[in-house]
């Protein structure tokens, strides 16, 4: 019996596969794999929250004006130039469908997010994959691959999965050499960790650019990745067609109820910028210690490595068995590392000692 078949290339995909939860046998488990905050959403989050399950049976405010003016406000940024979307992944799946199809290329680098290259091929275009240099992107590699075909540029900055990041004299540096008619897509989830003296959001940029947009999320230092909230700041002409292709209805009353809390507590957010400030610099020295070397890193997360794939799998295998869940990241080409959250004062201490005791093996 003939059964229906989707669109050519979509059996072609590899799934996005999640960070695990659980450890089978492991009724606690420690997990510090997914960039999670330590210090999770604020507790005026859950009040703010609490007080909207009356209005439930009610459609959510579909251009989520109330949280794109309170955006505009705690950035210093535009509202009509802000467009919210069901984490900033979503951003990148709208961006993908409008100015990428069939015949199209999009450049992304090759240690960066594995969500680029699946929206790419859920657009039907041809995703091209540029070499990086030491871990960083490279812009003159990035600026070789560009092709008549070109049509977006996908750049993470920082990065994940490695950390690393490139100042802002780069990223203009590739801004300009890119064609006009080349979107630049600057993926800063993590920006607001970056302590860098030369980092600089691209925030900037995309006021005075037709072709930047800068997309963030509240996954990640607002601790609010349950939710699922993105925002991204764009020119005019790529918002009025962002308003034509983006879900109705596509970020949920309380998801925007629970942005706008955690906007207004600037002092949680401070509070989980310091936590990562003080632990990212102490976990990566007490693995340097033993003998294993992190990439430094502008993220909340570190890119530890190890010998070899086999060393890796080794480390990943003994943190299990102390009920300890980080993110091996063979996936992304990098079979001889490891991606560590960073986590609670109590969950670093743990995770230090298993691997010294590893080492120690």
């Amino acid at each position: 019996m003939n059964a229906p078949f989707p669109r050519p290339g979509l059996l072609d995909i590899a799934a996005y596969q999640p960070g695990e939860s659980t450890i089978p046998g492991k009724d606690r488990v420690i997990k510090i794999a997914s960039n999670e905050s330590p210090l999770g959403a604020s507790p005026k989050v859950s009040e703010a929250v609490k007080g909207g399950l009356n209005k439930l049976h009610l459609y959510p405010e579909g251009p989520a004006t109330q949280l794109r003016q309170a955006l505009a406000t705690a950035y210093g940024i535009e509202a009509e130039r802000i467009q919210c979307s069901n984490g900033s992944e979503e951003m990148l799946h709208m961006l993908a469908r409008s100015y990428a199809g069939p015949g199209d290329e999009v450049i992304y680098s090759q240690y960066g997010f594995l969500a680029y290259p699946i929206a790419i091929q859920i657009a039907g275009a041809t995703a091209v994959v540029v070499p990086e240099k030491n871990l960083h992107a490279d812009i003159d590699a990035i600026l070789a691959a560009v092709t008549p075909k070109t049509k977006i540029v996908f750049l993470a900055n920082p990065n994940n999965p490695t950390g690393t990041y490139l100042p802002d004299a780069e990223i203009r540096r590739l801004h300009a050499g890119l064609p006009k008619g080349v979107l630049l897509a600057l993926d800063e989830a993590y920006a607001e960790y970056a302590t860098a003296p030369d980092y600089t959001s691209g925030l900037e940029l995309a006021r005075s650019a037709d072709n930047v947009v800068v997309s963030r999320t509240f996954s990640k230092i607002y601790g609010l990745a349950a939710v699922r909230v993105g925002w991204s700041y764009c020119p005019q002409n790529v918002i009025d067609v962002l308003i034509r292709v983006r879900c109705s209805f596509n970020v949920n009353a309380l998801a925007q109820i629970a942005a706008c809390a955690a906007l207004a507590d600037n002092a949680h957010t401070e509070a989980a910028r310091a936590h990562n400030t003080l632990w990212l610099p102490k976990v990566s020295a007490a693995l340097a210690a033993i003998g294993i070397p992190v990439v430094p890193s502008q993220g909340n997360f570190i890119l530890a490595e190890f010998k070899d794939a086999a060393d890796a799998r080794a480390a990943d295998a003994h943190l299990r068995s102390d009920g300890i869940i980080i993110r091996p990241v063979a996936g992304y080409g990098l079979p001889g590392y490891l991606r560590i959250t960073i986590g609670t004062a109590e969950e670093n201490e743990a995770l230090i000692s298993s691997l010294t005791a590893y080492k120690k093996a």
